[in-house]
């Protein structure tokens, strides 16, 4: 076990084996390697992905899936190699939010850049999609057409 200090959540206690663990970091947060994956609540589609260095910087995340169910994901060899990823059922998939100006109605998933987690050996990695259709910005709640 290990004690965590994090600003939202306060002195948390972390199991070793739960920490997700980036070799190279995340895009512009190349120097933060560990995190956890924490639920925001049991009922809830979304999780918080918990800096375990730095107290003030957790991102929200949620399974793609639940909000787009036609999301389609490659995953090429190199990173399969990388995250030491056998089997499919090994992969844990994230996308991260944004809350533009705080407004959950107009929140939005990165489905072009997801997190791929190995949850046999907890190695991570924030993969970039090349030639796809997916954008950083799609609504999780488009405007409904009544």
């Amino acid at each position: 076990m290990r004690t965590v200090n994090t600003l939202r959540f306060g002195e948390i206690e972390v199991e070793e084996e739960k920490i997700v663990h980036f070799k190279e970091g995340i895009p512009a947060f190349e120097d933060e390697h560990e995190f956890l994956i924490i639920p925001y609540d049991e009922e809830s589609p979304y999780y918080f992905m918990q800096s375990l260095k730095t107290p003030e910087l957790a991102f929200l995340i949620t399974t793609p899936f639940i909000f787009f169910p036609d999301y389609v994901i490659e995953i090429e060899d190199e990173t399969l190699e990388e995250l030491k990823i056998k089997n499919q059922e090994d992969v844990m998939l994230y996308s991260l939010i944004t809350i533009p100006n705080g407004s959950v109605r107009y929140m939005t998933a990165n489905l072009l850049a997801p997190v791929v987690i190995n949850t046999e050996n907890m190695q991570a990695k924030q993969i970039v999609m090349e030639k796809t259709r997916y954008t950083t910005k799609h609504r999780l709640f488009p405007d409904r057409v009544v």
